[in-house]
């Protein structure tokens, strides 16, 4: 599968799950603050992901890559919920799609979600696809 196809999937996934207008749905759209998604909406939008692809979408995984890292410790990429510096830099190094202004030590963890882009889930499913 070619990264347009892929594109294309994911695009539907998120028209489906945000009852948004195709047009509006671009590779650089925050789901957020552009397309409007809430919490809950990016578990429909995992779900939709999973099963079109036939996939399995770790929950809280670009958090979990940020600490894959080889030798790091959690406590020098989080400390009380939040990034630090090298904990900010290995996450713009992860999430290349994101404006790296917005990726800045104090960040917090759970904030993360309201970064990803169309592209975010572009790169999880080919990240995906590519273990199956």
């Amino acid at each position: 599968m070619d990264d347009k196809e892929i594109y294309e999937k994911v695009k539907e996934a998120i028209v489906e799950a945000l009852g948004v207008d195709e047009s509006e749905v671009k590779p650089t759209s925050v789901l957020f603050d552009d397309l409007g998604a809430e919490s809950l909406d990016l578990l429909d939008i995992v779900f939709r992901l999973e099963k079109a692809f036939d996939i399995k979408i770790p929950r809280g995984g670009i958090q979990q890559d940020i600490l894959a890292a080889e030798g790091i410790s959690e406590q020098e990429v989080i400390v009380d919920g939040a990034l630090t510096e090298l904990g900010a830099q290995k996450l713009r190094e992860r999430m290349t799609e994101v404006n790296p202004e917005k990726i800045k030590a104090g960040f917090r963890i759970d904030d993360i979600p309201t970064l990803f882009t169309v592209q975010t889930f572009v790169n999880i499913v080919k990240q995906q696809l590519a273990k199956k």
